[in-house]
């Protein structure tokens, strides 16, 4: 489905999709995709974004942090974020959604599905961590969590790739609107 957005400025066009955040905890996924959001509907275009904890507190409470509760809670952002694209909106995710056989079961399921691993050492996750987060996960007081005492898998072939431990926002952000143009999901940005 392709949309023709007008804007005060320009008409944008462009089709539904889904842009896939993911990495671990303080990797930058919500750094950046605010940002890339933002900049989607300053030029026009119908965005939402379902960012892993606002969806745990609204769409998914009640889930622990199982495996099973994970890739329960990653489904239910997929399907909604399946529901946005194919009715022409730009639907953001920023969730660790650490398996990546959930990841590769929802890009089966929707079309123009784009993943973004938000590369980041887990010492620079650490050392992001305001909450103290990784150090109750060290310290073992929170028990099943991403990249400690539970496994995050990247994936494998990821259309983007950003190393937020390297790049400064802007330059992730770029990339990933860059790359948006250049593949035509969006036919051109301010």
């Amino acid at each position: 489905m392709t949309v023709a957005v007008e804007s005060p400025k320009q008409t944008v066009t462009h089709k539904g999709f889904i842009l896939w955040f993911t990495g671990l905890s303080g990797s930058g996924k919500s750094t950046v995709s605010m940002p890339v959001a933002r900049a989607l509907k300053e030029a026009g275009c119908k965005v939402e974004v379902l960012d892993g904890d606002i969806v745990r507190t609204n769409l998914s409470k009640g889930l622990g942090f199982s495996k099973e509760d994970r890739d329960t809670n990653i489904r239910r952002i997929g399907f909604v974020g399946g529901l946005l694209s194919r009715n022409g909106v730009i639907a953001i995710t920023a969730a660790i959604s650490p398996y990546r056989e959930t990841r590769d079961d929802i890009r089966a399921e929707t079309t123009n599905f784009i993943e973004i691993f938000v590369d980041c050492p887990i010492e620079e996750c650490a050392r992001r961590d305001v909450k103290g987060l990784y150090a109750k996960a060290y310290a073992g007081e929170i028990e099943n969590f991403t990249g400690v005492s539970d496994p995050y898998e990247p994936p494998v072939n990821p259309e983007i790739v950003l190393s937020t431990r390297e790049e400064l926002v802007e330059e992730s952000v770029h990339k990933v609107l860059t790359y948006l143009v250049d593949r035509g999901y969006v036919s051109h940005m301010p």
